[in-house]
């Protein structure tokens, strides 16, 4: 499979698949109306570091570095996701930036604006695609590009020694 996918094609496929990641991640918040938790928006940020990565890796030299800085930011997504997932199957305690504290609200004007910014839970699941949430089918793709990426640095490292 390595010998096919040299290490230009790979980061234009990992650039496309999160540029499309984000898009659909935008498109469900805002044209679906599906608002995100704190934990959804972070699981996007290892998404916009791909981008660069895969921009720099395109235009510059050192191919393995950008490939173990890409492994490197495809594993922490997975962490990100992994943990959202758990907090979602009630494995893990929600942290406290995932709930909605409204105390010392008395004026009715601050606890009606207060209801405009609610932030969903983590532990909902607002979005499913095939029975499966979006953190979780996160999850999924960071594991398989953590991998996939992992293989590919250890194939190029040995092809280049």
């Amino acid at each position: 499979m390595f010998k096919i996918l040299n290490v230009k094609k790979y980061f234009l496929l990992i650039f496309f698949i999160s540029i499309f990641s984000l898009i659909y991640a935008i498109y469900v918040e805002f044209i679906l109306s599906h608002k995100p938790c704190k934990l959804c928006i972070y699981q996007r940020i290892p998404y916009v570091i791909a981008i660069f990565i895969c921009f720099f890796g395109l235009a510059l030299k050192k191919k393995l570095f950008w490939l173990s800085f890409l492994t490197l930011t495809f594993a922490v997504s997975a962490l990100i996701s992994g943990y959202h997932v758990g907090i979602e199957n009630s494995i893990f305690m929600e942290f406290s930036g995932c709930s909605n504290t409204n105390t010392g609200l008395i004026n009715k004007k601050d606890i009606l604006e207060s209801l405009k910014n609610i932030i969903p839970s983590c532990k909902e699941v607002n979005f499913k695609i095939l029975g499966l949430s979006l953190a979780t089918i996160n999850l999924l793709m960071s594991i398989v590009i953590t991998f996939i990426t992992a293989r590919l640095y250890l194939y190029e490292k040995n092809r280049s020694n």
